[in-house]
């Protein structure tokens, strides 16, 4: 007997942000009501490896999600160090706060971060 076995994948929207950060609440209220996003709380659920990889396929660079206006970027005097994507890759999976937030996935495209510029794309795109 010819079994068939059918993958379907489900384009899942979501959001990493921080429950505790003022900014991302602020945006989180200013969504529109009819979204379908799933919020993933970073410091609650630390991102998976996976989910890292995901975001960099998405992205192109390990830099592109990493805040460098983390407090622990300026304690742990990185800016005058010279990182590499495996440095970046590196923080990001060992604290939270080096994901620049929020990143919303959104139909297989990502935004990173809270400029008002990729908040106008975000919000487009869910509309």
């Amino acid at each position: 007997m010819h079994k068939e076995i059918v993958l379907t994948t489900t384009i899942m929207n979501k959001i990493y942000y921080l429950a505790s950060c003022d900014t991302c609440r602020k945006i989180i209220k200013s969504l529109p009501q009819n979204h379908n996003l799933t919020f993933h709380d970073i410091k609650q659920d630390p991102i998976t490896v996976e989910e890292l990889e995901e975001m960099h396929r998405l992205s192109g660079s390990y830099e592109a999600l990493f805040s460098k206006k983390a407090q622990l970027y300026k304690s742990m005097d990185l800016k005058n160090k010279s990182l590499t994507e495996a440095d970046f890759k590196k923080y990001i999976l060992e604290h939270y706060t080096f994901l620049s937030r929020p990143v919303f996935i959104i139909d297989g495209k990502i935004y990173i971060g809270n400029s008002q510029q990729n908040m106008l794309q975000v919000m487009k795109a869910l509309g």
